[in-house]
């Protein structure tokens, strides 16, 4: 379980504030990069692109314009012009071809050109000033250009000739150029969030810095030092914080005390007041012991009187012993004197000197169990849950003695106390072992203090043990004692 929970811890810090501030700092600035790069990239390609462009439909207008054909065209000497217009190519050499109803004539080798689409031949015949294209052509681009040449029907009106012209020219140099800006770009963003994380831990840092000061101040108040207060710097959002932080502390703090000096005034009054009841109660004890001797003597209602205030002094007795044991708990004052016992034979001993010997009391201990108890508190666990089960449960009542392996830790040595009463109200059972509780709201009065379960859990915290109490399927109230078979530095 404990690999689990720090591998849980390592993959939180991993993926931590301070990575998660990195991060967002990268990703700002990838996309600033990014978004620049592109930016500059498009219009950088752009502005290449169309400077060759318009290069060189200029040139090829130019030259087609000044040069005079005669109509109807022949091919005979046609090829010679394409060559002479193909040499004054800009900004890199054509290949110039002819259309001319079913002539068909270039510059190079082929009459022929596959670059051209119809696309531009229909542009060309819809437009008289031309039109160009750009296409790539196995993965090498070309820049197309359809120029028909006319002549002047009148000052404003232009007439196509039906001779077309039409210029290629590889752009392989733009694209070279082109290939050569991403290329730029990408080598320049790269190095651009190298140096974006200088910025981005300086960032963190100041941000996390307070941040880790109000973690180790929350952890100075976890343990206890509730004297701790963040430095306040600055006015932003992270000293708000911290103000609110100190705030809280210190009223926090001004509770605890005021809680604390309660608490210690309740206890002293509790401790101050048994004492005080201690020596008028033994008195009185004597006294109804004596009353009690000659109360057959007297006449029935001087007896009933007599034998009532015996009885509520004995009451008042244990509630002072009680009130005084509870308060050494809270005062940490209670020790543990442990010593090796047959835990069997402690529980005979406890039963016997309460008289539990009758039929109303079943035991099932195995005899050779050891471990090392303080025999005078461990009487007081078995004697208040035994004696809490038969006044509030119901004959028989079963004390069990048995242990069992634990992994991981030591084994434990397992009591249980079980009655055949109803069993304990499910609304009751998380209050069972609160102080003065009483689980019938209607019993007011009861032969307990109400400290005896309060009292018998803090036993077992001294053994480091724990208590639980449940209720059986077929009815019953269950309460087990937990106790490990070896604790070590058990004290008060």
């Amino acid at each position: 379980m404990s690999s689990g929970r720090g591998g849980d811890r390592a993959r939180v810090r991993a993926f931590g504030l301070r990575t998660r501030l990195l991060l967002a700092f990268l990703l700002v600035a990838a996309v600033s990069a990014c978004t620049t790069a592109a930016l500059t990239y498009r219009e950088a390609r752009n502005s290449l692109l169309e400077t060759a462009q318009d290069t060189a439909v200029t040139s090829f207008r130019d030259h087609v314009q000044q040069t005079g054909f005669s109509l109807p065209v022949q091919k005979e000497g046609l090829e010679e012009v394409l060559r002479d217009i193909a040499r004054k190519g800009k900004p890199h050499p054509w290949v110039v071809f002819a259309e001319y109803g079913s002539i068909r004539a270039s510059s190079g080798e082929n009459p022929v050109s596959t670059v051209i689409t119809p696309e531009l031949r229909r542009a060309a015949r819809a437009d008289a000033h031309g039109s160009f294209e750009r296409v790539v052509k196995d993965g090498v681009p070309y820049l197309t250009i359809a120029m028909p040449t006319v002549f002047k029907a009148s000052p404003d009106s232009l007439l196509p000739s039906g001779l077309v012209l039409y210029a290629v020219m590889r752009m392989t140099d733009e694209q070279v150029n082109v290939d050569a800006l991403l290329m730029a770009g990408r080598d320049g963003a790269l190095p651009g969030l190298a140096v974006a994380l200088i910025p981005g831990l300086i960032a963190a840092r100041s941000v996390l810095r307070p941040v880790r000061k109000l973690r180790e101040a929350a952890r100075n108040m976890g343990s206890g030092r509730l004297d701790t207060r963040i430095p306040v710097r600055g006015s932003d959002e992270l000293a708000d914080l911290a103000h609110t932080f100190n705030d809280s502390a210190g009223q926090l703090e001004q509770s605890v005390r005021e809680l604390r000096e309660a608490e210690e005034r309740a206890r002293r009054f509790a401790s101050d007041v048994s004492h005080e009841l201690r020596t008028p109660l033994a008195g009185m004890l004597a006294v109804t012991e004596v009353l009690d001797e000659d109360a057959d003597g007297l006449d029935a209602d001087t007896a009933r009187a007599v034998r009532l205030v015996s009885a509520e002094t004995g009451k008042l007795a244990v509630l002072v012993e009680d009130l005084m044991e509870i308060s050494r708990f809270d005062a940490r004052a209670a020790e543990l004197n442990a010593d090796e016992v047959d835990v069997a034979e402690a529980i005979r001993q406890t039963l016997d000197n309460r008289h539990w010997t009758d039929d109303r009391i079943r035991t099932e201990l195995p005899d050779g169990i050891r471990a090392r108890l303080d025999p005078r508190r461990f009487d007081v666990v078995i004697a208040n849950l035994v004696g809490n089960a038969l006044r509030h449960g119901g004959a028989p009542v079963t004390v069990r003695l048995r242990t069992e392996a634990r992994s991981p830790g030591p084994p434990v040595l397992i009591t249980d106390v079980v009655d055949s009463g109803p069993g304990i109200r499910p609304e009751a059972l998380p209050h069972i072992f609160d102080r003065f509780y009483k689980a019938d709201a209607a019993r007011t009065r009861s032969a307990g203090s109400g400290l005896g379960l309060a009292i018998t859990l803090e036993n077992v915290k001294l053994h480091g043990g724990t208590i639980h109490a449940g209720n059986r399927p077929g009815g019953g109230a269950v309460f087990a004692v937990e106790i490990p078979l070896h604790v070590e530095g058990t004290g008060g």
